[in-house]
Formats: structure tokens, C-alpha cells, sequence
């Protein structure tokens, strides 16, 4: 393990860790997002095709698009590239630190903060954007801020018709089942390199900041209950982590 990516490992990471991260001048753009490169380099346009399925309204036109954690990466040179093409006006939420990678460029609005504290800065959008992305930070944003705080004031953005994607969220439920199931039994020993050893998975815990199937039902229930479709979605098979992570799409009718 190299010591950059030792120092990420060790570190709780949160909003203000991720500042910290952006600062690191020995850090890959993965690493400043938190990921070893191994999980992200050669993986992102994997990515955004998986997010440009979901959230389909990206390929169309003039749309008011919101990314909430927008890092560094290629993703986000993506994200503004296709919103340059398809004349989106693009919202982008991240900290100071991290929306400096960014050139200032007429399409683009830059919103520094913690999402949602910020949203009293997203002047005249209620109920006005069309496509919210946040993909890769809601675990961050579960432990940083009031979840639900989160949800609600997201959907009070959306458009009618618009898309909410919260992609990527690490769920310790399926990560048990993965792991209890042959398939994730032999993964666990050809990574270790080891046909003897099982996994060690435990049930009936309390995994204190941790997301588990009860999270990722009450958010798609809380958005059916506030009028909205919420859809559970599985991730594109080629992506490192998609045999414990889920993504929730969700809809205003």
C-alpha cells in the first residue's frame, strides 16, 4: 500500500477530510476523491455510461442539471463536457477546495458548501432542476448531515419529470449477502489468494454509521410517500464494486 493511499485508509473520511484530500499535491485526482486508483482508473467512462442510462435526461438538451459532490476526477470533466454539448446549465456543489479544479465557464454555477446547508445559494431553483446526480458521497453525506434534511430538500428541487440518481451507495446488507453467497465466498479467496479461507460475515450487529437495506428502503419510501417513483437499480456488472454497492433512481411524475 502506498503512504498516500495508507493516509487516506486511516482517515475518517468526511467533508472536511475531503477538503484536506483536495489540498494533497501527492495525491491522484482518484485519491483526492477518496478512491485507491485501482477502483476508479480505467472505470469512469464505465461510470458515466451506467449514470447516463439511469438519468437519461442528460441526453437531451437545455436542462438545469445539479451535481452534489462534484470532485476532481474525470467524472466531472464528463459531466461538464456533455452539459457543454447539450446546453444543460450546470450546477455544481462541492467545497471550495474541490470546485477550484474547475474553470469558471459560462454554463456552469458553482455552489461551495455542504449540500444541503447550501441550498438557500441555489436562488429560484425550487422545483426547477431536471437532473440531480450524487454519486459516491451519499455515505459521506449520511454521516455529515441530517439524511433526511438531504432527501427532502433535494426532491423539493426537482422538476416535473426530473430525476434525482443517488448512485453508488455502499450497503453493508448486500455486502453480507455477497460474501455468504458462493460466488462472494470465491471472490473473498482468489482476492486473498487463499481457497481456505471464508469470509467473515456477521448478522445481528449494530453497525453504527453504517447503510444497511433498511436506509436504502426508507429513502425510496420517504420519496413514494412525497409523491415521488423511486427505483432500486442494480449497477453496471464491469464495475468493481457493483456486487455491493446500489444505486436508487428517482422520479417526479
Amino acid at each position: 500500500m502506498s503512504k498516500s493511499i495508507e493516509d487516506i485508509a486511516n482517515m475518517e473520511l468526511n467533508y472536511e477530510a475531503f477538503k484536506e484530500l483536495a489540498k494533497k499535491q501527492d495525491l491522484s485526482v482518484y485519491e483526492k476523491i477518496g478512491f485507491p486508483d485501482a477502483y476508479r482508473q480505467g472505470f469512469e467512462n464505465i461510470i458515466f455510461e451506467d449514470i447516463r442510462n439511469k438519468a437519461d435526461l442528460l441526453n437531451s438538451t437545455q436542462k438545469v442539471v445539479l451535481d452534489i459532490g462534484s470532485g476532481c476526477s474525470e467524472l466531472s470533466q464528463m459531466m461538464k463536457d456533455i452539459c457543454k454539448q447539450n446546453q444543460h446549465e450546470l450546477i455544481m456543489s462541492d467545497s471550495e477546495e474541490m470546485l477550484s479544479f474547475h474553470k469558471d465557464e459560462n454554463f456552469i454555477t458553482k455552489v461551495p458548501g455542504l449540500f444541503p446547508k447550501t441550498i438557500g445559494d441555489i436562488k429560484g431553483l425550487f422545483s426547477q432542476v431536471d437532473i440531480i446526480i450524487c454519486y459516491s458521497v451519499f455515505h459521506y453525506i449520511f454521516l455529515d448531515t441530517n439524511v433526511w434534511e438531504f432527501i427532502d430538500k433535494s426532491l423539493s428541487l426537482l422538476s416535473s419529470g426530473g430525476q434525482f440518481l443517488i448512485g453508488d451507495i455502499p450497503n453493508i446488507s448486500k455486502r453480507k449477502r455477497f460474501f455468504s453467497s458462493e460466488q462472494g465466498i470465491k471472490f473473498h479467496q482468489d482476492f486473498i489468494q487463499d481457497n481456505n479461507s471464508i469470509p467473515d460475515v456477521k448478522y445481528n450487529l449494530i453497525e453504527a454509521g453504517k447503510i444497511d437495506d433498511s436506509i436504502i428502503y426508507a429513502i425510496m419510501q420517504r420519496a413514494n410517500l412525497a409523491g415521488f417513483d423511486a427505483y432500486l437499480l442494480p449497477q453496471n456488472v464491469q464495475l468493481p464494486m457493483a456486487n455491493r454497492r446500489d444505486d436508487i433512481l428517482i422520479r417526479k411524475p
